[in-house]
């Protein structure tokens, strides 16, 4: 995967002249020593970033974390005191004027938290409205236009006006708006914090959707921990313009780099985040389909277990078989497992851990985790679904 925003050493500091608090910044000293010094307001204190194409990068943090500045660099609308912001290949803080407005217009797209939407125009003028500018032509801006609210769902909805539109239709409106100009990037600065929480987690949902479909790099800022694991491919904890950790929602949950991280994590809802993938047994008791029973009995002896999956030899699950079976097998001295193999429960690696819970009720004893191919990675055991949920809130 290529990248196409690096961010190296990248300093912002409010204010005129910032000789005297970079100076300090660069000796160590604190943001509020900073700020009790000069009056000079750190947003962000030397951050390294990579983000790379197609990928959806989530900046999370507290108010005042530098987040948004992070995100105001990379387009150019806030200008860095230092270090470097280079976008596909050029150097934002070295452009002119000019020359950042044409590459915004051409690379970038915006949404944001208030929806900016022009009450006086329809819903197809105000996403037309980039093209207007731009000086495309009526009935391009219009199919081009028409075309980005069927791909948020709002299509039937475009010669009405804003005041006719729920909120969470609105926010659709602006990503429909950022999408009709057909830009690589997309920046969205906390687009769904004004909606409420059914609404804000279907425009979750339906900005996954997208994805799948227009693979556009997505910046997004958010202060809530769970929009950030749920839609980011990988995160970047802030606090007081510093990145404290950069991952996936894995690495974050699971090995948190240090105890700010830790206990900003402390109220997430693991269930919703972690996936069969992260909980499963990785090395489960198996056995292959051509194997005795006296094997099989062997194992599930030495293991412990009244039941085993039994797997093809490209790893596929065939089914699951029981002791007592097992048992009945060898007193009658058959050679083979298949007539006692029953349907075996199998759940996709990537379901979340609240899913797993109904899964789990419907299987006998336990569920196999496998890949999109079908492919065995793994078990869960009810037993083992509790202990490692306990596990993560104790943790």
């Amino acid at each position: 995967m290529s990248t196409i925003i690096e961010a190296k050493n990248l300093v912002k500091i409010y204010g005129d002249d910032t000789r005297q608090a970079m100076d300090l910044l660069r000796r160590g000293f604190s943001r509020d020593e900073i700020l009790l010094r000069t009056g000079k307001t750190v947003g962000i204190s030397g951050i390294d970033f990579e983000i790379n194409t197609g990928e959806i990068f989530v900046f999370i943090g507290l108010s005042g974390s530098g987040k948004s500045t992070a995100l105001r660099c990379i387009n150019g609308l806030l200008k860095p005191t230092s270090g470097s912001v280079c976008v596909d290949g050029k150097y934002i803080e070295s452009m002119s004027e000019k020359e950042l407005r044409k590459f915004r217009g051409e690379k970038m797209g915006m949404v944001f938290q208030h929806f900016a939407i022009l009450p006086n125009r329809t819903i197809l003028d105000n996403v037309s409205f980039g093209l207007e500018i731009k000086g495309v032509s009526r009935m391009e801006r219009a199919r081009r236009a028409y075309e980005a609210l069927a791909t948020v769902g709002l299509c039937s909805w475009y010669n009405r006006y804003p005041r006719e539109l729920s909120g969470g239709m609105m926010q659709r409106v602006g990503l429909a708006r950022a999408l009709v100009l057909d830009s690589d990037i997309l920046l969205m600065d906390e687009p769904f914090s004004a909606l409420d929480a059914l609404i804000r987690g279907e425009m979750q949902e339906e900005l996954l959707r997208l994805q799948e479909s227009i693979k556009k790099t997505i910046i997004f800022v958010t202060h809530d921990l769970d929009e950030a694991l749920r839609i980011g491919n990988r995160i970047a904890v802030m606090r007081d313009g510093a990145i404290e950790q950069t991952g996936t929602s894995e690495d974050i949950l699971l090995t948190p780099a240090n105890d700010y991280v830790s206990k900003f994590l402390q109220n997430v809802d693991v269930s919703k985040i972690l996936t069969a993938a992260n909980i499963a047994s990785k090395t489960p008791i198996t056995i292959l389909e051509n194997e005795s029973p006296a094997v099989t009995a062997k194992k599930m002896e030495i293991y412990n277990t009244e039941f085993i999956f039994v797997l093809s030899r490209d790893r596929r699950v065939k089914g699951i078989v029981f002791m007592e079976d097992i048992m009945q097998l060898l007193e009658q001295g058959q050679h083979s497992v298949t007539s006692v193999l029953k349907d075996a429960g199998t759940i996709n690696m990537n379901t979340t851990m609240q899913d797993i819970y109904p899964a789990l009720r419907n299987a006998r004893n336990a569920l196999a985790v496998v890949d999109d191919r079908g492919v065995f990675q793994g078990v869960i055991t009810r037993r083992s679904l509790i202990s490692n949920l306990a596990e993560r809130r104790t943790g």
